[in-house]
């Protein structure tokens, strides 16, 4: 016999969360009390670690947050195709895909790495496996439903800066690509209404692995490009992931969320016009 519905775990899935985002993501939502399944390409250590901070969270009722871990390549429709099988036959349903999975183009080997490479892996891992992924997952969302009655979500990652464009390589492919992310948001938000939503999450400058490791350059840049004056942290994303994932959101959908503390455009001399004058701004009459 069947428990009733409202004893039905919320079950979360987290692609990439083996570090960064997608590793504070998986650890927001399973605070809140979803079961969830953790996802990385290769780095079962990671994804090793993550799993033992959510238990070491749960304290003494483990049972409360169960974990899974899996490994796959989103850049593989065999894979993809795996995946997709096996996370939904763990409860049957899942009320909430976190697409995090991303090609590490900015540290480590990758760095040296040629224009034309870099741009091949954010292709193939950032948009085409978001694509991918997310219509097999949409596919069955809709097939199976879930026993709540909140309305099972999709939630990709894009970049705040992918619609205005930014100078340099890393503007040159990221661009590009994460706006690609946010219009097939809004795409397929619109091809799965009202039975799923689907929402994009852009972060600004995060200070993920990369972040702590650049340069003193960089990191002013970083701190000074929000207008909240520091760097975002992933728990920054996170916190807004679980917000729209876990019950206080149901009315947010097709919508690009950017979590940036306010960017003030990369720009000092937005602030000049300020900085010179006699007053504070808010005394000016």
């Amino acid at each position: 016999m069947k428990p009733p519905t409202d004893q039905l775990p919320f079950v979360a899935v987290v692609t990439g969360s083996s570090s960064g985002i997608g590793q504070a993501v998986a650890l927001e939502l399973a605070s809140r009390g979803a079961h969830v399944l953790l996802h990385a390409r290769t780095n079962l250590e990671g994804l090793m670690r993550t799993a033992k901070e959510i238990r070491q969270q749960a304290g003494d009722q483990p049972d409360h947050c169960p974990v899974r871990c899996m490994l796959a390549d989103v850049r593989s429709v065999v894979a993809i195709d795996s995946m997709v099988r096996a996370v939904f036959a763990w409860h049957g349903y899942v009320n909430v895909w976190v697409h995090a999975a991303g090609a590490d183009v900015l540290t480590g080997q990758a760095v040296s790495q040629s224009f034309e490479k870099k741009l091949e892996q954010l292709w193939e891992t950032d948009l085409r496996g978001t694509l991918l992924t997310s219509r097999r997952v949409a596919q069955q969302m809709l097939a199976r439903g879930v026993p709540h009655t909140t309305l099972p979500s999709i939630v990709l990652m894009g970049w705040d800066q992918a619609e205005h464009g930014m100078e340099g390589d890393s503007g040159q492919y990221f661009c590009p690509i994460k706006a690609a992310v946010a219009a097939f948001s809004n795409s397929l938000a619109k091809s799965l209404a009202p039975h799923v939503r689907v929402n994009c999450i852009a972060p600004g400058w995060i200070q993920t692995e990369w972040g702590m490791e650049t340069s003193d350059p960089w990191s002013s840049r970083a701190q000074r490009e929000a207008l909240l004056n520091r760097w975002g942290n992933p728990k920054d994303v996170a916190r807004i992931v679980a917000a729209i994932s876990m019950g206080d959101g149901e009315f947010v959908n097709a919508q690009t969320i950017a979590v940036n503390g306010g960017w003030c455009g990369g720009a000092d001399h937005v602030r000049s016009r300020m900085s010179h004058e006699p007053r504070p701004f808010w005394d000016w009459r």
